[in-house]
């Protein structure tokens, strides 16, 4: 009698003989192919699926008084082979898979639903769960045959899918694939669409195929593709047909070392293409855009194909790509790319933001670059979904897993979600192509898209000098006019040299410099096309030049010369506080600077909201928002999506929820009511990011540990924190400073704005929180018993929290560094370089 594993290697040799004559380059170690309820095995497109009878080692029920009856071998009159038989499970069932060698397998599940005896599979509704991911989640299929196509990260020596029918309904499945996949068909890095960046982290997600698409081509069966998918043509997905047409060069296709191979697409897909309809018109300026329905509320990965099959020479094809109103690429040359070689495959990898819409538009369009007639290609599209917080691939997100019973008020809620999102979108596609139109009637007549500037020393401006310039400069210890010209910030960042970013994020790359006197700056570089770019523009030089704190990371200039949106800031030796807690080499914090850091922080945040005539909120308060100088001192940027508070009158702003994931205010998100309490909680989020050093959502990890919020809430509600802080602290926190400090966080973490302490408080408790860590005071009540937000110690002080929080905010407000109630022309003509920053 042979073990589980032996039969495992068994089949998966068996399995692997009928791929080797067409798969040369790989071979899938695990290579499970199962038709389930038959009695014989199947062969379709020379695979040999094996009948399910013989994997019964592999198959199991939670209630083993069940396992002869929850499990029926069925047939149906179906054409296809696959959709003939079908495995029923009447309890929670699993099919347990030896994996061979860790990595990604594709998993794909076959449904076709019909009667079998009292068996109505069209009726039935479950879910299809791994060890990690949710794949489905109340899910039924109502008529025609349905292939669900994942692919996963497998890290342990077995993969159990299990099948669990909802709301005492039963659950099928007519085939199963589990089948490696080679190591590069998912690369780790890709791009970020908005915000745009770089992305990291594609290799732990788990992916579902929604659109595998050949452009300008028939459909490719799997028969004709390496790791058997399946390509669709796409005729059903152009908005406009008229405006593309197709073209096919297969045999021109050159595979080059280094760039993708057969297993990232066939020739018969890089080989045919979708391309303008110019007609060799010169003057052609139009997009061909392609529809996709999507799931929304997901992340999505988009890989976009290409291969310049229509070129006669190099760098002759330029053309520009846009996914919704994103650009995906701008002036691509395919040649350039690759090395000076013409037709060889090129694919990008791009991530969009969750979407809030269930459509995604793809667009191909021409350059300003092309020095012949106007055109754009793309040859394929595969768009996947990414896995989201919950470690889920389906919409109903809300159900545990072990739920079967569901919420008619949930039901009624998507049933308004989408009806609204459907008129949500109409509208949105309507502006979408009136913004674009408006767009190019701008650029024909020589206009850019800029914003008027805000008047400086009556509409004078003064030449910044870079370290390289020779021209007349001034230092940043000059009183000087915010605005500097573009040539300055080119030679003060070396005609911003690659090797100078220090960093990317949303608005776009950060760059370090030089001034004329010596003067360190960072130089952030926008995007000039992008609409929330210039958004967050216009409000960063607006809120800064409003106020000065010594906690707040200044703003020496800006320039908007050449449509080009550039912001100069004082230079922050040390970074952001993420990279010293996590995802660098850079040493450990004691608990004593990351106390510091905090209150420092808080300070910030504490003028934000009470030191000028209006409170202004951040908005997007978190770690990487948090710089420090060459002391480890705190000071908060990033003031793009900072919003002014709301009147003397009135409880809070009514706005658009933006944020960041992991630090939103759950409040706001609900009720999209702003309040500074909203920058409370996601600083509550910081607090507990700085204790135990791991990103705020982490897929990789168990599903109870992905929110660090919820987390680490667990935990101090059990009064066990210090079970889950940072090792590199263990042993080296003050019980009394510990408790006070999660007592902090814990109450910015409240769910309702009203129940959370304000900035002062939470500054307040800090400082008592490393009062605590660096001296024991004898007779002190926190050593016996908890201490509530704004609870002072008598022993500590003589005067009441009221008093405290008064003198704290005079203490701020008549710092030398804080400038509040200055007219905003007065602060850019009186911005000094002060030993105070």
């Amino acid at each position: 009698m042979w073990d589980f594993r032996e039969l495992g290697l068994f089949i998966c040799a068996l399995s692997i003989l009928p791929l080797v004559c067409f798969s040369a380059d790989f071979v899938p170690l695990d290579n499970y192919l199962i038709d389930c309820g038959a009695s014989s095995n199947t062969s379709i497109n020379t695979r040999n699926f094996t009948a399910d009878s013989f994997y019964n080692n592999f198959i199991s029920t939670e209630q083993d008084i069940l396992a002869n009856t929850s499990l029926k071998s069925i047939t149906s009159s179906s054409d296809s082979p696959l959709y003939q038989t079908a495995r029923i499970f009447t309890a929670p069932s699993k099919y347990t898979f030896p994996i061979n060698q860790r990595g990604r397998h594709w998993i794909r599940l076959y449904f076709f639903p019909f009667t079998y005896e009292k068996y109505n599979l069209s009726a039935a509704k479950f879910a299809v769960t791994t060890q990690n991911y949710v794949l489905l989640s109340d899910f039924s299929v109502q008529k025609n045959p349905v292939m669900k196509e994942y692919s996963l990260n497998v890290t342990s020596d077995t993969l159990v899918i299990t099948f669990a029918p909802s709301d005492n309904s039963i659950a099928f499945v007519n085939a199963i694939e589990v089948v490696s996949v080679p190591d590069d068909l998912i690369i780790d890095d890709g791009y970020t669409l908005n915000p745009a960046g770089t992305y990291s982290g594609l290799w732990t997600q788990a992916l579902e195929t929604v659109f595998r698409v050949n452009m300008g081509g028939p459909t490719v069966s799997s028969a004709s593709d390496t790791l058997q998918r399946t390509w669709v043509t796409d005729k059903e997905f152009l908005i406009q047909a008229n405006l593309a047409s197709n073209f096919s060069n297969i045999g021109a296709v050159k595979y080059v070392n280094g760039g993708p191979t057969e297993n990232s697409a066939p020739p018969s897909v890089y080989g045919t293409l979708t391309q303008m309809n110019s007609a060799g018109d010169p003057r052609s300026n139009f997009n061909v855009t392609w529809q996709f329905v999507v799931e929304p509320h997901f992340q999505y990965l988009i890989r976009l194909h290409f291969c310049d099959i229509i070129s006669k020479r190099l760098n002759e094809l330029y053309f520009n790509v846009y996914i919704n109103s994103w650009w995906a690429a701008k002036d691509l040359d395919l040649s350039t790319i690759n090395n000076n070689v013409l037709a060889a495959p090129f694919f990008k990898d791009l991530i969009t933001a969750p979407l809030a819409s269930n459509k995604v538009f793809v667009s191909i369009g021409p350059s300003d670059l092309s020095s012949d007639y106007p055109n754009a290609i793309l040859n394929g599209l595969e768009i996947m979904k990414m896995n989201n917080s919950e470690r889920s691939l389906s919409s109903s997100t809300a159900v545990p897993l072990t739920s079967t019973s569901g919420s008619s008020h949930k039901k009624v809620g998507i049933i308004v979600g989408v009806s609204l999102g459907a008129l949500l979108v109409v509208v949105l596609v309507g502006v979408f192509f009136f913004l674009r139109r408006k767009r190019r009637l701008l650029e024909k007549q020589g206009h850019s898209k800029t914003w008027i500037p805000i008047s400086i020393n009556d509409g004078t401006s003064h030449t910044m000098g870079s370290k390289y310039s020779n021209a007349t400069t001034a230092s940043a210890a000059s009183n000087f006019g915010y605005r500097i010209p573009f040539a300055t910030v080119q030679e003060a960042t070396n005609n911003f040299d690659e090797s100078w970013v220090i960093g990317i994020g949303g608005f776009g790359k950060v760059y370090k410099g030089e001034l004329n006197d010596g003067t360190k700056v960072a130089v952030k570089r926008g995007n000039p096309r992008s609409q929330q770019g210039f958004v967050e523009f216009k409000t960063e030089i607006e809120m800064l030049s409003q106020f000065r704190h010594r906690h707040l990371v200044s703003l020496i200039g800006y320039c908007d010369e050449k449509n080009e949106m550039i912001l100069i800031y004082e230079y922050m030796e040390k970074g952001t506080l993420k990279s010293h807690l996590y995802g660098s080499d850079l040493p450990s914090l004691s608990w004593k600077e990351r106390l510091e850091i905090c209150i420092g922080a808080a300070r910030g945040l504490h003028y934000l909201h009470t030191g000028y005539s209006k409170a202004v909120i951040h908005r997007d308060v978190k770690s990487a928002n948090i710089l420090l100088d060459e002391n480890l001192m705190a000071k908060v940027a990033d003031f793009g999506l900072s919003k002014t508070g709301p009147e003397i009158d009135q409880t809070h702003v009514s706005t658009a929820v933006k944020g960041s994931f992991g630090y939103l205010d759950p409040e706001y998100f609900r009720r999209q009511q702003l309040t500074e309490k909203s920058d409370v909680y996601s600083f509550g989020v910081v607090l507990f990011e700085v204790l135990c050093a791991r990103p705020v959502i982490d897929p990789t990890l168990p599903r109870e540990m992905v929110n660090l919020a919820e987390w680490t809430m667990k935990w101090q509600k059990r009064g066990q924190l210090e079970q889950i802080i940072d090792p590199t602290l263990a042993g080296k926190i003050r019980p009394d400073s510990l408790r006070k400090f999660g007592e902090t966080a814990e109450k910015c973490l409240a769910d309702f704005g009203v129940d959370r302490p304000s900035m002062g408080d939470v500054l307040w408790n800090l400082e008592y929180a490393l009062q605590l860590q660096e001296a024991v005071v004898q007779g002190d009540p926190e050593e016996n018993s908890t201490n509530m937000i704004g609870e002072l110690s008598p022993q500590v002080n003589n005067f009441s929290h009221e008093e405290v929080s008064v003198s704290a905010t005079q203490f701020e407000a008549s710092s030398l560094d804080d400038l509040s109630g200055v007219s905003m022309s007065r602060v850019f003509s009186q911005l000094v370089k002060s030993e105070g920053r």
